[in-house]
């Protein structure tokens, strides 16, 4: 090889290198909190943004406290997005912080109209932050999402759009396979036992009574007395499956079901569900559309 061509070569590599810092110097920086908005924020922005999520696969979001490295994060990011309704309780007083100094943070909450949300005594917001049980919700949040994005980074915004419209109608193919597999299952038999309740827009917008042992916050712990109602109010319906949920330990599900067993009962834990987080990437679970899929499945699945 000769010099001039190896030199040649050279000065292709570091042009190359140039055109990539120049190509990241121009990209948003994006930082989210939950796996479900860095998921969302993803399908709308794909790789046109530098996208951080916070919290990884099994992570509660309930009781999440940020590191110095998160703090830093969030404080270079050019947009940040959360779920608000006291969702990040532990990280609200950051977000106050930024929002003083005038940084771009969104809660995706803001999306929806306040007659829509689920009231909760447990939330400082006195509203349920679980919006995301209800595809209608979701579909509100991305457009949401995108118009933030498009505000910030005008000239992708027809890449922008085009992905939002892409993203909106794989959402209303989700909404129009999970009410057809839902109604398969007799309406006396949708009730839904889990770990902690977050599944009521869930239940609002599907039909089913929802039941959580520790109250919408991981934070609560459910008491002897809540095990025991709980008990007898599997017995007296004749539940068939309770469930445990991938961000909540199972040792709570799993004494509801030892204490409804002790009874003469019998009741079975009918799977995990996803609920504050996505699971594994680059699965199906580890996107918003094949959780919620997933969930509908293994809940229908399990009350038959």
């Amino acid at each position: 090889m000769s010099r001039k061509y190896m030199l040649a070569v050279i000065l292709m590599i570091l042009i190359a290198c140039n055109q990539r810092n120049d190509d990241t110097k121009s990209k948003l920086r994006v930082v989210t909190t939950t796996t479900l908005l860095t998921d969302l924020i993803y399908q709308i922005a794909k790789d046109s943004v530098i996208l951080q999520g916070l919290m990884g696969v099994g992570v509660d979001p309930h009781l999440y406290k940020a590191s110095e490295g998160d703090v830093t994060k969030l404080f270079s990011a050019d947009l940040v997005f959360y779920g608000g309704l006291h969702l990040e309780g532990k990280l609200v007083d950051v977000f106050e912080k930024m929002n003083h100094q005038g940084k771009a943070t969104f809660a995706v909450s803001d999306a929806l109209e306040a007659q829509t949300l689920i009231g909760s005594e447990y939330f400082a917001s006195s509203y349920d932050p679980h919006i995301w049980f209800d595809v209608s919700n979701w579909q509100k949040i991305a457009r949401f999402t995108a118009a933030k994005l498009i505000e910030a980074d005008a000239k992708n915004a027809a890449f922008y759009r085009q992905n939002l419209t892409n993203y909106l109608n794989a959402l209303d193919s989700l909404e129009s396979e999970i009410r057809k597999k839902i109604e398969t299952l007799a309406p006396e038999k949708r009730i839904l036992v889990t770990a902690h309740d977050a599944f009521n827009y869930f239940g609002k917008a599907y039909d089913f009574q929802v039941v959580g042992l520790q109250g919408l916050s991981t934070a609560t712990e459910a008491s002897v007395q809540d095990v025991q109602q709980l008990t007898d109010f599997i017995i007296a319906n004749k539940i068939k499956a309770i469930f445990v949920e991938s961000s909540v330990p199972r040792r709570t599900i799993e004494a509801l079901q030892e204490s409804v067993s002790a009874k003469g009962h019998q009741v079975r834990i009918g799977g995990s569900l996803y609920s504050d987080a996505l699971g594994s990437p680059n699965t199906p679970e580890g996107t918003y559309t094949g959780m919620f899929l997933y969930n509908v499945e293994t809940i229908v699945n399990a009350l038959k």
